[in-house]
């Protein structure tokens, strides 16, 4: 199941196992809040933790025994696992038996990344399994727009767009600006596109990501307007160039790659979410501009590191084959 749903998951009863995985840590921290929020009672009795670095082999006997202990004075124990991505062979070996008789006083709740080699948890059926990897624009606009209202703050549809995409749907980053949204509206009344605008901080990332969208549009007065805003806010050349000659190379991987968006994903460091409007951009643009922009950005970084242009000459001189390079010659 989604994130979203588990609410009314939790309002239905406890499950046996619970998997949270997922690239969003709000999602995976949140998801485990509820769980125990909702079952746990006297922690420090019947509360365990471990780090599934350390289960390896025989080692997972110490999970499988502190599940079947009892719960002191209380309907639940729960034994938290982080980082566990246990083999077939342990899962066969250890796990099975557990998971098809699993104590109904217990609660198992794992919460992985993911992304690692080992069994694919989700798939056993006695696992309820939590996605927590970042959610969609539409998904994210939705929560900020429910949490606003719940908060006496109205807001259209395309203001929580915004606050989903200058965030990059990065979920601790949307509830810390709603947060802010919500202080500064003081709990009541409608929050306008231009507060959403002013005041929600654009993650360096997006804003890289305007600039070359204003690439792709031909939109060159907006390109050099975000540049110049980059420049005003760092103050150095080299951020910017190195932020361009990164964006222009990942464009041209995710255009020229035949993997998946997961695995591109994974290879970059990246949400999925930026790699499909990434994937977009790269499209707009074109791969002969992209393989030449990025050769020709990588060149002007090496020429200010071996002291043949100052970085501001260089900034110059990219922005200038940005806008006039026509992706042909």
């Amino acid at each position: 199941m989604k994130y979203t749903e588990l609410k009314n998951s939790i309002a239905e009863g406890a499950k046996n196992i619970y998997l949270l995985e997922g690239d969003d840590a709000y999602f995976r921290m949140k998801g485990e809040e509820q769980i125990l929020s909702a079952f746990l009672q006297m922690p420090e009795l019947n509360f365990t933790s471990f780090d599934g670095e350390t289960l390896k082999g025989n080692g997972i006997t110490a999970l499988v025994s502190a599940v079947k202990n009892y719960p002191f004075m209380a309907e639940k124990r729960i034994i938290k696992v982080s980082g566990f991505y246990p083999n077939e062979n342990e899962y066969e070996t250890y796990l099975k038996p557990l998971f098809e008789d699993f104590p109904p006083t217990s609660i198992l709740l794992i919460v992985n990344v993911g992304g690692k080699k080992g069994v694919d948890l989700k798939r056993k059926h006695t696992v309820t399994y939590i996605d927590c990897n970042c959610a969609d624009t539409d998904t994210v606009a939705k929560w900020a727009y429910i949490t606003l209202r719940r908060a006496g703050v109205s807001a259209s549809t395309a203001a929580c767009e915004s606050i989903a995409e200058y965030c990059l749907c990065d979920m601790a980053r949307v509830s810390s600006e709603v947060q802010k949204l919500i202080d500064y509206k003081g709990g009541e009344g409608t929050l306008s596109q231009s507060e959403v605008d002013a005041l929600v901080y654009k993650d360096a990332d997006y804003r890289l990501y305007e600039l070359t969208n204003c690439v792709a549009r031909k939109d060159f007065t907006g390109f050099m307007r975000i540049a110049d805003e980059l420049m005003d806010k760092s103050g150095d050349e080299m951020f910017i160039l190195n932020g361009l000659f990164n964006y222009f190379k990942n464009l041209l991987t995710i255009l020229t790659s035949r993997d998946s968006v997961s695995a591109l994903a994974e290879l970059l460091k990246m949400k999925e979410f930026a790699v499909k409007k990434n994937r977009e951009q790269a499209a707009a643009i074109g791969e002969r501009k992209l393989a030449h922009m990025t050769a020709y950005l990588y060149a002007r970084i090496s020429d200010v590191k071996c002291g043949r242009l100052t970085p501001r000459n260089a900034l110059q001189t990219a922005e200038s084959c940005i806008i006039f390079h026509d992706g042909e010659n």
